[in-house]
């Protein structure tokens, strides 16, 4: 029996998962990426120029910082890639366990 379309249904999954998880990783930090820009409407509340809101836990606090001191590491872009090629191998060993692969033979 040829092991092709079992290896097409795993290349498709496994594809399907890395969007997801890459999707769900880079939204939250482009979403602060965005509220943190000098010209956002949200770190227009600091009333001086050159300096950024951070977002808190609660919005009726404020923390405004110079925007040279907010800016964006060369880590940033490994830490969700890491955590999404972590999380599809997780997802896949918990499908190899399952058995979902194996087929009847009989």
């Amino acid at each position: 029996m040829s092991r092709w379309p079992q290896l097409l249904r795993a290349l498709t999954w496994t594809v399907v998962l890395t969007l997801m998880v890459s999707i769900a990783a880079f939204v939250p930090e482009m979403a602060f990426v965005s509220a943190v820009s000098p010209s956002s409407s949200f770190s227009r509340s600091c009333n001086s120029e050159g300096f950024v809101r951070i977002p808190l836990d609660f919005p009726r606090e404020k923390l405004c910082l110079p925007a040279h001191t907010v800016k964006r590491s060369k880590i940033d872009f490994f830490v969700p890639t890491i955590f999404a090629a972590l999380v599809v191998a997780a997802s896949a060993c918990v499908v190899r366990s399952l058995g979902l692969w194996e087929t009847e033979t009989g």
